[in-house]
């Protein structure tokens, strides 16, 4: 018949190689949307940075300046490397049978596809890397201070002005105990110690100053008795006691990068804006006060690098997400921020920049220690016929209670993508309110 169709036999060779023709140009399609989207969400991230580089490049000294400028393009060599690396740890996880299924899309044809899991052991291993030549940046570039630092980063056992230790050995662990979780399935309970282990090596070392900065309301109620003023900051000395918060900081880091999950691309999203954060937090300092400021220059060192190995994973698990990250990347996020903030001297400051993921928490603390019902899963509900995430249930009367099912139920169904977008804008919102609590409990703006 004129203008009909005919259709072709299953087995007909030109069929199959038109289906596999399709699927090419859907996936590369695809491939594109994700790329575009992480180009524009690092873009808008990176532009109070990029905003304040030229501050930065005419307040400080030609060391510090030549050190700072250097971590762009080596964070850039780590973006493609853990990019690169990514495709080969996905196609060897695959075929050793780590791999899982989306739930989010149960009931649909991308829900029966295997998905290669443990990938954050891409970026992990490249972050690694990519501080370590940093470091020798920093030794080429710094001069005789640098060298100080280089041997304090390894041993700790250089006494400098700014004691600076070593955060390799406790990044290095945590990447070791996510895969060892991914593999083995550790039970959930247990894996709310692990990070403990890991945070040991920093804990350990620590050997830098125990003070904080005090919000204007607590400043009132000590009275002068109990603060000391040092660079114009009215710091709290809590000698012992500050062991203890950092110790159980970056248990909570670790943790609530991992509680807070669920839907493609939110593991990195939130810790990529965080890791943003840091960065302009870091580089607006600097440009403030100087290169006075060793503990900023080297947290920057540390974010990062950070910062462009998870852009590079997320251009693989983005949605639609090919990969999952799995306990090897949340571990190692949480374990690397809690270490930048200790570091760095602004851990107060990194307690508010986790606000949505202290939410997270205290909400669902009842599931998580078994006060009320928690299903394995505590994953929204997909709609097949719509597209659409609804809140889940772990029981007919009781809705899972962590923050993706209270979005969902707060402002309704939404789409994954329009999910994750909706919760790492959210994210950036409440870094945003982190500067501002900053300024007005501690009157220092940046």
């Amino acid at each position: 018949m004129a203008g009909g169709s005919r259709r072709r036999r299953a087995d007909d060779p030109k069929a199959v190689d038109d289906d596999d023709d399709d699927a090419k140009s859907s996936a590369t399609i695809i491939d594109r949307r994700r790329r575009r989207d992480v180009f524009v969400l690092a873009l808008c991230l990176l532009l109070p940075t990029l905003l304040a580089l030229p501050r930065l490049v005419r307040e400080v000294g030609e060391s510090a300046r030549a050190v700072v400028l250097a971590i762009a393009p080596a964070s850039f060599l780590a973006y493609l490397a853990a990019k690169r690396l990514t495709r080969t740890i996905a196609r060897l996880t695959l075929r050793r049978g780590v791999h899982g299924l989306d739930v989010n899309k149960a009931g649909t044809r991308a829900g029966d596809v295997r998905v290669p899991e443990a990938t954050g052991l891409a970026p992990g291993c490249v972050y690694l890397v990519a501080v370590t030549f940093t470091q020798c940046l920093h030794l080429f570039l710094g001069g005789a201070e640098a060298a100080s630092w280089a041997l304090e980063h390894n041993s700790g056992a250089f006494n400098t002005p700014v004691p600076v230790r070593p955060p390799l050995a406790t990044v290095g662990f945590g990447v070791f105990l996510g895969f060892v979780d991914d593999v083995l399935d550790v039970p959930w309970r247990a894996k709310m110690l692990v990070p403990a282990f890991a945070s040991l090596p920093l804990l350990l070392s620590y050997a830098g100053g125990t003070t904080i900065l005090v919000p204007r309301p607590v400043r009132w109620a000590l009275g002068d008795d109990w603060i000391r003023t040092s660079d114009g900051n009215n710091l709290l000395d809590l000698g012992w006691a500050y062991y203890a918060y950092v110790f159980l900081l970056v248990i909570f880091c670790a943790n609530s990068i991992n509680i807070h999950a669920g839907i493609n691309g939110l593991e990195i999203g939130q810790s990529v804006v965080i890791a943003a954060a840091i960065v302009y937090l870091n580089v607006s300092t600097i440009a403030r006060v100087g290169d006075t400021q060793h503990a900023h220059v080297f947290s920057l060192c540390l974010a990062g690098p950070f910062l462009a190995v998870s852009l590079g994973l997320l251009t693989h698990n983005w949605y639609p997400s090919r990969v999952f990250v799995g306990d090897t990347y949340t571990y190692f996020a949480g374990m690397t921020l809690g270490v930048v903030g200790v570091l760095g001297h602004f851990s107060e400051t990194l307690v508010l920049f986790f606000l949505p993921q202290i939410f997270n928490f205290l909400y669902s603390s009842p599931q998580l220690f078994k006060l009320v019902p928690c299903p394995r899963h505590r994953l929204p509900k997909l709609d097949a016929a719509t597209g659409l995430l609804h809140a889940s249930k772990a029981t007919p009367t009781r809705y899972n209670m962590n923050l993706v099912n209270a979005y969902l139920r707060a402002f309704g169904p939404q789409t994954e993508r329009d999910l994750c977008v909706a919760l790492v804008s959210l994210q950036a919102a409440c870094c945003g309110f982190g500067f501002l609590a900053r300024h007005v409990l501690t009157g220092v703006w940046k």
